[in-house]
């Protein structure tokens, strides 16, 4: 009896554990990645690329919305250093509004959300980066 028991527990779980294991994320899985060119620059932290539906949050960025004081300035800032320019995104997290949460690269390998701490419209959201920019 108890080997029959045991029988049926092992006959059960293989198809379970096989079952979460090919559906629960490889932890040696390369991030995703999109490619395009900016074609719509939202405010200081948002764009669209032409073959991306969703929005792209800028990882690690911290700028301020629009209406706000230096909402527009953060929006020209990144509109002048990413509109029309091809980047490279590389998918950090999805966030609450379900947008993509990236780290952005120009193809001169440009890091879109440095350059905009640079120019002083915006600065590093370090509660998301963990200091990356600032450690640079």
């Amino acid at each position: 009896m108890k080997l029959r028991s045991s029988a049926l527990t092992i006959a059960l779980t293989i198809p379970i554990a096989w079952a979460v294991a090919s559906t629960a994320p490889h932890a040696f899985a390369a991030p995703k990645q999109y490619e395009g060119v900016v074609t719509r620059v939202v405010d200081g932290d948002t764009l669209y690329l032409n073959n991306v539906e969703t929005r792209i949050r800028l990882w690690g960025l911290d700028a301020p919305e629009r209406g706000e004081k230096g909402g527009n300035a953060a929006t020209r800032a990144l509109r002048e250093i990413a509109h029309g320019e091809r980047l490279v995104c590389k998918e950090v997290d999805i966030d609450r509004y379900g947008r993509i949460v990236g780290q952005c690269f120009l193809a001169d390998g440009g890091d879109v959300t440095a350059l905009m701490i640079e120019t002083g419209k915006a600065r590093e959201y370090v509660r998301y980066s963990g200091g990356y920019y600032s450690t640079r």
